[in-house]
């Protein structure tokens, strides 16, 4: 959950500074600039991108845990070959010893 946190911060603090500069560069000069216009949309794009991320979920995250889970996974199914590799091993040898 931390990871999603990082990563949706990270979304949400890109849009906050991509508004402010749409805005800011809307105005003819520095000076005409309506700086709490820019605040306040910058913000409000901020607080919309983080919901959008609850609500959506974020690729980056869920391609992270995909990855994991596939990981996890393949290290599973390699010690399940392992084990049966064993157990054909081991049946070998009984069949060999002629024990049932």
């Amino acid at each position: 959950m931390t990871e999603f946190w990082k990563a949706a911060g990270i979304r949400a603090l890109r849009t906050v500074c991509q508004t402010a500069v749409a805005t800011i560069g809307s105005a003819i000069a520095v000076t005409e600039v309506d700086w709490l216009y820019v605040l306040s949309a910058s913000l409000l794009a901020g607080i919309l991108s983080l919901l959008t991320s609850i609500s959506t979920g974020l690729p980056e995250v869920q391609l992270v845990d995909t990855l994991y889970a596939l990981d996890n996974n393949t290290e599973e199914e390699d010690d399940d070959e392992e084990y049966e590799d064993e157990e054909f091993f081991i049946d070998e040898e009984i069949d060999e010893e002629g024990d049932v």
